[in-house]
């Protein structure tokens, strides 16, 4: 038996690292004994991160309680992953840091379903982030654990990620290659897996603790851990990739950066992301900034909101505005930092992280924001532009099936109605009225015009997440003196809203700085912008709703057919011969009433590729499906191209 002695918070505690059989039967007798009395905390050891990229393996599988640690290498097989794997099939109660990611591992690598590990858990990351969801930037103590066990254990509770590193400089391996390349015996790799575990187990009392001096609802910690439980497994379940179409985006890609980091160089710009090389040839072409645009240290900025402006491009749909005449270094920057991105953050991470039967398993983060809305990483598809299609292209449906996407429709404006009482914003919504122009017609009248409703939509959101006349201003290109009257007819026709907002922040004073969200979710605000709490709670909210349906897909059978979670939007893969049925039966569970305010979402089917329902033209002032593109790109339309054409003319008569 290797052992090591260490203290935490002036306690001694043992890491044991079984050598033999008769170590095992040690950690037998010991796991019994522990099973009894309590959880125990559980952890992983892995190769990296990409748990479903083929030659990933499990290294080691840790136990622990308190006082004990045990590090079972898994990788040694035979007994050992005999032993380990008796005990993570007769645990009653496991404690985990992270749970999502040691499900998979365990669901992938150790035959222990997730299904079956899930209900058994307690995820000592969610109940951290119930208590305080920021991360160390923002004010807060972040999620991870070591910082966590810093706060609530030992201040100088060990981080061996350090000592680790410097390991692996000394074998020669880099931080990506030392997970998988450092010797299964070495010592500080058995105490850093050792000591994970000690953490967790005393963390968890100390989490239950503070949660229960918040007084945070015992339902929303099991909420939590339901809707992590939905979304690994439809991360497992993954989504096929068009590995051809894929490999030849990523050459495209790469190509078009190339090609525009050429038209930079024309204006002396060597390297597009070297902001003093930007700033000075922007500045030689004539270009001023506004107030504001400044960094801390007081350098004008080259963000990704400047160089919009100067390309006269909104900068969330990439939309000529039609306000100045587009800069051509920063269109020239904008593409090719767009190329670069897209293919490092996108294709090549599809390409570098499919698994053997041709999938690739985006990580959903399923409480990641102060708000607790929830992100997908590795690749992150939810930082996506609204109207891409060729990224999305490159994902599938099952053979013979077709994607199905369901979202809200204008979900934040409609729990800001619940939330405040918004009376003529309810009344729209009752009456089913694009909210949008309803308020275009309050604010401007009857003869109000499309850039009008766009004003309209800017303020709206503005208030939504707290963009103010500058933002507006430079979103629509109105002239400030409009944006300002306009924003202040807005807040005559919906008083309740600024009164909500005004209420809420004198009530964040009285409670430290803490809103309190309709489900109980605590959001901490900033005491410089309190003004946030109106974003907060309209996205937390929201974000629960997203959270509810997902529960109630479950509930009605539907989660077989369930991808991914994305923003306000669930995507599916289903039968084409019963997509119709089962996008029905998706929107029916994604909508119900909310103080009084209908949530509706709408499903649209498309082909077998995500892109499917990106692919669009303009006809009059309708958005259709492009139905020669859809032929010509997507699998399913172009074995069935009388489908691409009926879908087009359908829309186009609804």
């Amino acid at each position: 038996m290797q052992e090591y002695a260490y203290k935490i918070h002036g306690e001694p505690v043992k890491v044991r690292v079984p050598q033999d059989s008769f170590d095992l039967e040690a950690f037998k007798r010991w796991f019994m004994n522990a099973n009894n009395k309590g959880p125990v905390a559980l952890d992983t050891e892995t190769t990296g991160l990409d748990i479903y990229s083929p030659g990933y393996r499990l290294r080691t599988v840790q136990f622990g309680d308190p006082f004990t640690a045990w590090v079972i290498h898994w990788e040694r097989g035979g007994a050992f992953a005999e032993y380990a794997s008796q005990a993570l099939q007769h645990g009653n109660r496991f404690q985990i840091h992270n749970a999502p990611f040691d499900w998979a591992v365990l669901d992938r690598h150790a035959s222990v379903s997730l299904e079956s590990l899930a209900p058994r858990t307690i995820d000592t990351r969610l109940k951290a982030g119930l208590i305080d969801p920021r991360q160390p930037q923002e004010g807060g103590r972040g999620t991870a654990l070591k910082p966590l066990s810093a706060y609530y254990i030992d201040p100088s509770a060990p981080d061996t990620q350090g000592d680790l590193t410097a390991v692996f400089r000394s074998l020669k391996l880099t931080k990506a290659t030392g997970w998988a390349g450092i010797p299964l015996d070495h010592p500080t790799y058995n105490l850093y897996a050792g000591l994970d575990v000690l953490l967790t187990s005393r963390l968890d009392a100390k989490l239950d603790a503070e949660l229960k001096r918040l007084e945070v609802r015992p339902r929303l910690v099991q909420y939590e851990h339901e809707i992590a439980r939905i979304c690994a497994v439809m991360q497992r379940k993954g989504m096929l990739l068009d590995e051809e179409y894929t490999r030849e985006l990523d050459g495209a890609l790469a190509a078009e950066a190339e090609e525009f980091e050429a038209k930079a160089r024309r204006f002396g710009v060597t390297n597009v992301n070297a902001p003093a090389q930007l700033r000075e040839a922007l500045k030689g072409m004539g270009e001023a900034w506004e107030d504001g645009e400044t960094t801390g240290s007081g350098a004008l900025k080259v963000d990704k909101a400047v160089l919009h402006r100067f390309a006269d491009l909104d900068r969330n749909s990439g939309e000529p505005l039609g306000t100045r005449t587009p800069n051509p270094l920063a269109l020239a920057i904008i593409r090719s930092k767009r190329a670069g991105k897209w293919r490092s953050a996108y294709t090549s991470t599809f390409l570098e992280t499919m698994d053997s039967d041709g999938r690739v398993h985006p990580f959903i983060n399923s409480m990641q924001a102060r708000t607790g809305r929830m992100s997908v990483t590795r690749p992150a598809l939810q930082t996506l532009p609204s109207g891409d299609h060729k990224i999305r292209r490159c994902l599938l449906a099952e053979p013979g099936e077709v994607m199905i996407s369901t979202d809200f429709a204008a979900v934040e404006l409609r729990v800001l109605a619940a939330l405040a009482d918004v009376k003529h914003m309810k009344r729209a919504i009752a009456a089913n009225e694009d909210l949008h122009s309803f308020t275009a017609r309050m604010v401007f009248g009857p003869d109000f015009t499309d850039k009008h409703r766009k004003i309209s939509k800017g303020i709206a959101f503005g208030k939504v997440y707290g963009g103010g006349a500058r933002t507006i201003q430079r979103q629509t290109g109105a002239p400030m003196e409009e944006v300002r009257a306009a924003m202040a007819a807005y807040d005559r026709v919906y008083p309740e809203v600024r009164r909500m907002s005004n209420r809420w922040q004198r009530e964040a004073y009285e409670t430290g700085m803490v809103h309190v969200s309709v489900t109980g979710r605590r959001l901490p605000l900033d005491r410089e912008r309190t003004y946030a709490v109106v974003n907060y709670a309209c996205q937390s909210a929201a974000r629960d709703v997203l959270g509810q349906s997902l529960i109630n897909l479950e509930s009605q059978g539907l989660l077989p057919y369930l991808r991914l979670p994305i923003h306000d939007e669930v995507l599916a893969s289903a039968p084409a011969r019963e997509a119709k049925e089962i996008g029905r039966a998706i929107k029916d569970a994604m909508t119900f009433d909310l103080f009084g305010v209908r949530i509706d979402a709408d499903a649209e089917i498309g082909g077998q590729s995500w892109g499917s329902l990106y692919m669009t033209e303009r006809v009059g002032k309708k958005t259709v499906p492009h139905a020669a593109q859809l032929t010509e790109l997507d699998p399913y339309f172009a074995a069935h191209p009388d489908a691409a054409w009926e879908w087009r003319n359908a829309a186009l008569a609804s």
